[in-house]
């Protein structure tokens, strides 16, 4: 028997999964990201991890929720630090370092303090 399709999920996740699939589509311009292209995608590396982060201190009270969710929470912060030091070292026109660290070293503060210094090592 056929199932209902399950109703879509409220807020920016579809929107945002969305924007990936067109941008996917579109994406016809040179293979090595710029500059700017790595500053866009550090700015939504540290929206997810803070999202991810809203998420696992919510989730605390329930361990089998919380502990995957403080692992992705850690995943998004290795992105997040890679990406920014991609964006350093990409060729071209740099984007504005101070937005750019500014809004890494917010994402620093943040996982320093859900995150042993062991964690942040694996």
């Amino acid at each position: 028997m056929h199932q209902p399709e399950p109703p879509p999920p409220d807020g920016l996740l579809p929107l945002a999964a969305t924007a990936l699939d067109l941008h996917r589509a579109t994406c016809t311009g040179p293979l090595l990201a710029g500059p700017d292209d790595l500053d866009a995608l550090h700015d939504l590396g540290c929206a997810l991890l803070r999202l991810l982060d809203v998420h696992a201190e919510r989730a605390t009270p329930i361990q089998e929720a919380a502990t995957p969710l403080r692992e992705a929470r850690l995943r998004a912060w290795q992105l997040t630090d890679l990406l920014h030091r991609a964006a350093h070292a990409a060729p071209g026109p740099r984007p504005a370092p101070t937005h750019l660290c500014r809004r890494h070293h917010g994402a620093v503060r943040l996982i320093r303090r859900r995150a042993t210094a062991a964690e942040l090592r694996t």
